[in-house]
């Protein structure tokens, strides 16, 4: 019996949210995206998203952020209620998007975070509203579930779904 509560604790404590004592460095990008940090990089990945009408969007930026050949996407429900997902590189999911958020303007915002971390892994659920102009009519709200990797100097981001 003493085994089995042993084991029980023991699996509790594996099992909670985790604080990653590693020292957090700043490390910038040539952009200026602080990647060394949490908060940093988070903030980077909606920087990179939002822009201003007309204005073009940054792929070699948000390359920048995450790990070579990330996979990213999409969950959703289709027009007959089925729930669907896109998955596909940074790179394609540039060229679907970045024609309309450079024609109508686009800004997303976190609005709330959840992070849970063992060691160097990061996961991250990430609440957001979308607008064509800042402080603009609300046209989207969703969240984000973002992984992340910390090599001990910077993030990386391993891949994001939204919906």
């Amino acid at each position: 019996m003493k085994c089995i509560v042993v084991l029980m604790a023991a699996a509790a404590i594996i099992s909670v949210k985790t604080p990653c004592f590693a020292q957090q460095h700043h490390v910038l990008t040539k952009y200026g995206d602080d990647v060394g940090t949490l908060d940093g990089i988070i903030k980077a990945y909606y920087d990179v998203v939002s822009v201003k009408k007309g204005e073009k969007v940054i792929y070699e930026r948000d390359s920048l952020l995450h790990i070579t050949d990330v996979r990213v996407g999409s969950a959703g429900i289709d027009a007959k209620g089925n729930p669907v997902l896109h998955y596909t590189t940074l790179q394609q999911y540039h060229k679907e998007s970045d024609a309309y958020m450079e024609k109508n303007g686009f800004y997303e915002h976190e609005t709330a975070r959840q992070v849970q971390n063992i060691r160097n892994i990061y996961h991250v659920w990430s609440s957001y509203e979308e607008r064509n102009e800042p402080g603009g009519k609300i046209i989207g709200q969703g969240i984000n579930s973002i992984e992340l990797y910390y090599d001990g100097k910077r993030f990386w981001i391993l891949g994001w779904f939204y919906d």
